[in-house]
Order: structure tokens, then sequence, then C-alpha cells
């Protein structure tokens, strides 16, 4: 057995079925080496899209999402998606074909520290020098990206490590990590009995599609309203409605996994109240030492805890409480929507009814958003049991990665993407990938012929007179590219065309891409008086 053997067969025990990859002349013995261990490959179209669907698997699975991609160029083409990876706390395993151990220093092909590159944006990053070696870095890789706050891992599988011979055989033994029991649940329930408008916030790993109904079951116990902060925009975030309204009445904010940041205005006033008391709880010294500094004398109780099992203590600590007023303030706020806007075009507001009444019928819906302005409107108008976006990293252009990843997870879930024109040519390629793979998807693409949330800064800082470089060709037929690659294509220029040509693009039995001529329109401001 050689290294690629030992690698592939490794992944296989610990429960890896699907890798995401690009070839190239580094990774070969490991495609090979799948063969045997029956590991799928899907074979993408760019770097970043096997790390963008390797993410968007690990979301959706809560398990490890395996991304593959060949040394130096094709490496570099993935970090960013990793960067992503890392915002979205997704357990993503990357891996990378890398020059020879033994021509180290001896300007092989491709030679590259690929480890110096990855680490500002992994929980962890290491290059074998042995077969040996890699199959114990690869089992401590796995469990780092798995344990604490879920997030990617690196490791560089040098050409001949890959194809050099394993002494003894033995397989390494993939140990799942405990979480240390967090006891401070009777100090939070005492604080929370004590309050009478708290807030309790939290990032990816408990939203309402990863979280397990954590943060369903948290609201019910505490008493308290839950939400999530997984978007670029922060307080911002029209999905949010009039949130920020209320978070600054807030006299008790709770942090579970979700430390400040500028998702929540540093809990600086004003975005938090001078007078809250302040509770953040995180898997990370460097996020508790953040938490410590920007809370100052406020932080009523700042610890280091497992996110899971921190909200598990606290919603068995929990005391009951009467709240009803404040939780339907709260909902009032979040779930507030009016917006007068109009434009030329589908407004957004027509297409994401139409689409939402798609997902209410469906038996497993799941819904990707990603984008500027246009997919502002869609998280914000659109709900699923299960959602992904493009995330805090505020990168676009990954969601159709997601989207296919999800179908590969759950083959008999219904997957409608939402995204923008500008995030459509950042991986239109990988409509092949989803035609010759069989994964059948309805892609929706709101088309304005802009960048523009881009475009709205231009014009909001710097004036309408003065804007360049954010408008893109009109009249583009996506859905005519979607066809040549495979896929069906429709094209929806009037509101009353969007019935009919959803619901053919549902029955085509073929991945879809929908090309819709949207209003251009800013995002949403949700703000009330």
């Amino acid at each position: 057995m050689n290294g690629a053997s030992l690698l592939a067969k490794t992944l296989s025990r610990a429960g890896v079925k699907t890798v995401f990859s690009l070839s190239g002349n580094q990774i070969m013995p490991v495609y090979d080496a799948a063969i045997d261990a029956d590991l799928r490959i899907i074979h993408t179209r760019h770097e970043g899209g096997a790390v963008y669907m390797a993410d968007g698997f690990a979301q959706i699975t809560g398990g490890l999402g395996v991304a593959l991609v060949t040394a130096a160029p094709g490496f570099a083409n993935a970090i960013s998606a990793l960067y992503s990876a890392r915002m979205n706390e997704s357990p993503v395993l990357f891996l990378s074909g890398d020059s020879p151990v033994a021509e180290d220093g001896n300007a092989p092909f491709q030679e590259l520290d690929q480890c110096a590159m990855t680490r500002p944006v992994v929980k962890f990053s290491g290059r074998p020098e042995t077969p040996e070696e890699l199959g114990r870095m690869l089992t401590h890789a796995m469990n780092v990206a798995l344990s604490g706050r879920p997030g990617p891992v690196h490791i560089a599988l040098p050409f001949d490590v890959l194809n050099a011979n394993v002494d003894g055989g033995a397989l390494p033994t993939v140990e799942e990590s405990t979480p240390e029991t967090f006891t401070g649940g009777p100090q939070i329930a005492e604080a929370l009995a004590q309050s009478q408008r708290p807030i309790i916030l939290v990032g990816p790993q408990l939203n309402e599609g990863r979280g397990q109904g954590r943060a369903a079951a948290l609201r019910k116990s505490c008493c308290a309203p839950v939400v999530c902060l997984e978007s670029p925009r922060g307080l911002r975030d029209p999905a949010l409605g009039a949130f920020a309204e209320v978070l600054r009445k807030a006299d008790l904010v709770i942090g579970i996994g979700k430390v400040p940041d500028f998702t929540m205005g540093f809990a600086r006033p004003p975005a938090v109240s001078a007078d809250a008391k302040l509770i953040f709880l995180d898997p990370e010294e460097a996020a508790i030492t953040r938490a410590r500094t920007l809370s100052g004398d406020r932080a009523h109780l700042i610890a280091r805890a497992d996110t899971l099992s921190a909200a598990d203590a606290i919603i068995a600590a929990a005391k009951p409480t009467e709240r009803a007023d404040w939780l339907v303030e709260v909902d009032a706020a979040t779930g507030y929507r009016t917006d007068p806007s109009t434009a030329p075009g589908v407004h957004p507001r027509a297409l994401c009814a139409s689409v939402q009444k798609i997902l209410d019928a469906a038996d497993d819906p799941i819904l990707v958003c990603d984008g500027g302005e246009f997919g502002q409107w869609c998280q914000a108008l659109l709900n699923a049991p299960m959602r992904l976006t493009n995330g805090l990293s505020g990168a676009i252009g990954g969601c159709l990665g997601y989207a296919m990843a999800a179908k590969v997870a759950r083959p008999e879930a219904s997957v409608i993407l939402l995204m923008g024109d500008g995030t459509a040519g950042f991986y239109l390629a990988e409509f092949e990938t989803a035609a010759r793979e069989g994964i059948n998807i309805l892609a929706i693409i709101g088309n304005d012929d802009v960048w523009n949330a881009e475009h709205q800064i231009q014009i909001r800082d710097y004036g309408p007179d003065r804007t360049m470089g954010c408008t893109l060709s009109p009249g583009l037929r996506y859905d005519h590219t979607a066809e040549t690659l495979g896929c069906y294509g429709a094209h929806i220029g009037e509101e009353s065309e969007i019935k009919s040509a959803l619901n053919a693009a549902l029955a085509a039995d073929k991945p879809a891409c929908v090309n819709v001529a949207i209003a251009s329109l800013a995002a949403p401001k949700f703000q009330r008086g």
C-alpha cells in the first residue's frame, strides 16, 4: 500500500464517500487509489468550485467536506474559497498536491510553500514527509476540522509521499473528540431570570438549518429571542428586518459561539446599549480575548466553551420566565418587510413570492441565496428549513457550488438557488459539472446588467454622475450558456411569465437555469418610523 492508498482508505474508513476535485499531475495517485476505496470524485471546472462544494456539503451534512486540488496554481485558485469556509464554520478537509519532498529547494515543478499561504485561513495546515506521517496528520486534521468551532484544515501532499510504500499497512484510527462539559448553565439561567429584555445571538453553527433545533429550543426554554448573525451586512442584513432597533433595547446580550465583531457593531453603543450586561461563550481563546477587550465592565460572564454543549447546558438550566411581550416586539421587528420600491423589470418581490410557493410545496426544500443586492432581496423574502448563503466572508459566486453539493448530499431534496448576474459569472462553467454528474438543481439568475452592490455604493458615496466600471453587457442570456453546457434554460422578461417558466424548469429532469430580467434595485432597507 502506498501513501495515496493510505489516504483514500483512511478517508473511506472515516465515512467519506464523496470528494470534490479538479485533477492535476500531482494528485493522479489519489485518483487511482480512489477507485479501490470506492470514493466518488465529482470533477469540477475550477479549484475554487471544488472547495465551495466541499463547504456546502459540510454545511448540509454536519460532517466533513473534502476538496482535492493540484499544486501551485491549482492550489492558489482555491484559497479564496477556503476563507469563506472558515467564516462559514464549515469542516472542510482541503488536500492539495505538492512537489516531492526529496527535491525541496531544487526548484522542482510547481514548488510552493503552501502551508505558509493557508495558515491564516485554516485551523491546521501541514505537509507530511513520509506516508506514515501522512496517516497520522490526516486523522489529526479531520478531528481538528470537526472540533471546537468547525472549520477548514489543509494537508499538502508531496508527490513522492503519495507514491512511497507504507511500512506495516495498518490504517490510522479516526477518533471523535469529546468537548468539555460547560458548567456555566445555572449562572446564565440566573442572569436570564433577572433580565426583562434579553437577546441571544448565535453564529453559523447554530443557525436554523445546522443547529439541529437548538435555536428553537433556546428560545423556548429561555423565553428569549434567538437571532443568527451570519451576513456580511451585519445589523443591516435585510433578512433581520428592523432587528437593529430592538437590539439597542436589550438589557442582556448573550453570544453563543458569537463574540463581538462587525456584525453586532462590536457590541458598542449605539448598536448595543452601554447599560446592557454581556455574556459571551466561544470555543476559541482568541475570540474570548477579543470579547473581554470589547465588553469592558459590561461583561457579566465571558468563558471558553464548546458552542453546541454550551447551548445544551443553557437549555437544560433555563428557568421558566414570562416575557411574551418582549418576544412579540422582537418578532415584529425581525419580521418587518415594508418596502415601497419600484423599477422597470421583474420585481424581486414577485419572483420571490412564486419561489416561496415552490419551497412550501416541496417535501425537503433547500434554499441557497448568493449575490449583492438581488441576493439580499432573496434572503429577506424567502424561507426554508435549510438555507445556505454566501455568508460572513462577503464573497459571492460560491453558492452554485453550495447548491450542487446540497443536492449531492441530499439527492431527494428540492434545491433552489437564487443568485445575481455578477455572481453567476464566477463559476458559470460548473453548470457543465451539474449536467455531467446529473445534479438536478434549479438555479435562478436575477439579471439587471450591473454589479449592483458596488453600483449602489458609487451612487451613494460619489453621486449618480460618477459611476464607472460596474455595468455588464445588457441582455445577456445566461440560460443560453447553461443550455450549451447541457442544462435546461429559460428566460423570464415579464412577471406574468414567472409561474409557467419555473414550473417548466422544475419538470425538465435536468439541471435548470432560469434567467430573469429583474428590476435594478438597491437591497431593501426595512426601517420603521
